[in-house]
């Protein structure tokens, strides 16, 4: 299995990767909803905005996960969202996407970013070191429909500082359909 981060955007594969990975878990319409997310974020984020990582494996990308910049109103903090995550249903269950995060999360500390965050299932995520945290230590883009959901890391392991005022997202993601 060989992870890396791509410079060179994969499209058509990972929106077939995405869709097929959600269709499965969450059914038709959240695998084409997050297949569009998947192909709104390659082809209208800046690339300073985004890293893909990818799991692969005789060629065939297995795994994917897309990191997207996060802004905030009172903070020159370097902070990324790490949505959405995705492995070949055919390979779940194998610490393929738990390696795959944990070298994303190694190549963005290489890069100097300092906060990740996610909003998802904390009895995943927190397998790679994120932990729920409130909005009143540092505010999620949009109002979120589970707050139990938001979760960050901090890079370089020291504790999560509050950061007060508002975060944006990038424009791809900035849907209250995601969160």
């Amino acid at each position: 299995m060989e992870y890396k981060r791509i410079e060179s955007k994969i499209h058509k594969e990972l929106v077939a990767l995405f869709t097929k990975a959600f269709t499965e878990s969450e059914g038709k319409d959240e695998g084409i909803i997050i297949g569009n997310l998947v192909s709104d974020l390659i082809s209208k984020t800046d690339s300073d905005d985004l890293h893909i990582f990818v799991a692969t494996q005789n060629g065939k990308t297995l795994a994917s996960a897309i990191f997207s910049r996060i802004k905030f109103e009172k903070s020159k903090a370097e902070a990324f969202l790490m949505a959405p995550v995705a492995v070949d249903p055919d390979y779940q269950r194998k610490g393929i996407g738990v390696r795959l995060i944990s070298f994303a999360n190694e190549n963005l500390k290489k890069r100097s970013v300092e906060l990740l965050f996610t909003y998802g299932d904390i009895n995943f995520y927190s397998k790679v070191g994120y932990k729920t945290i409130s909005e009143n230590l540092i505010s999620a883009p949009l109002k979120l429909t589970s707050p139990e959901g938001w979760l960050a890391q901090s890079v370089d392991g020291h504790e999560i500082k509050p950061i007060s005022g508002r975060s944006y997202c990038v424009e791809a993601i900035d849907d209250p359909k995601y969160w």
